[in-house]
């Protein structure tokens, strides 16, 4: 099963005692209202727990979506008038969340390795993660395109090839 973020997190925190085999998924206004509240509560110095601390790193290496995050309001109204041509601040602050998760755990197995060579390649982390995100992205269309489950064996393939390639 992949891990797609930081769902588990939402589960402590709400107490929920779900079946530990199934996936939680939280909903759009719960994401919204977690990563505002992340960086309203690190601009404001208040402690932060280990999952906190990894969302606000990479809320800050994206300083573009600062004036999104500061206004939960805006962000949840945001929902009802997406638009399709612009990036989506909240899913791709969750998709840096899943290919952390992912490396952290090595799940699919062979995903840290081949994120840490990508990462080694560009010397830039944040960088191959963009570049991990668009493969991560295409196993996931072509999963649910075909109705099977994603192969993680083509995914880190992909991430391989990244790595390798000129």
């Amino acid at each position: 099963m992949f891990s797609l973020g930081f769902a588990s997190h939402f589960d402590a925190v709400r107490g929920v005692r779900d079946n530990p085999r199934m996936l939680i998924q939280p909903s759009q206004t719960d994401v919204r209202r977690y990563f505002c509240g992340v960086y309203a509560k690190a601009r404001s110095g208040a402690p932060l727990d280990a999952m906190e601390t990894l969302v606000s790193q990479w809320i800050d290496e994206h300083p573009e979506y600062h004036a999104t995050l500061s206004d939960l309001d805006a962000a949840l109204h945001g929902m009802a008038v997406a638009d399709p041509n612009q990036e989506n601040p909240f899913l791709h602050l969750s998709m840096h969340l899943s290919i952390s998760e992912q490396s952290s755990i090595d799940q699919p197995p062979g995903i840290r390795q081949a994120v840490e060579l990508l990462a080694a390649r560009r010397d830039d982390l944040h960088a191959a993660h963009h570049e991990v995100m668009e493969c991560l992205g295409r196993m996931l269309w072509e999963s649910q395109r075909a109705g099977r489950p994603p192969d993680g064996e083509a995914y880190i393939e992909q991430v391989r090839q990244r790595a390798t390639k000129d």
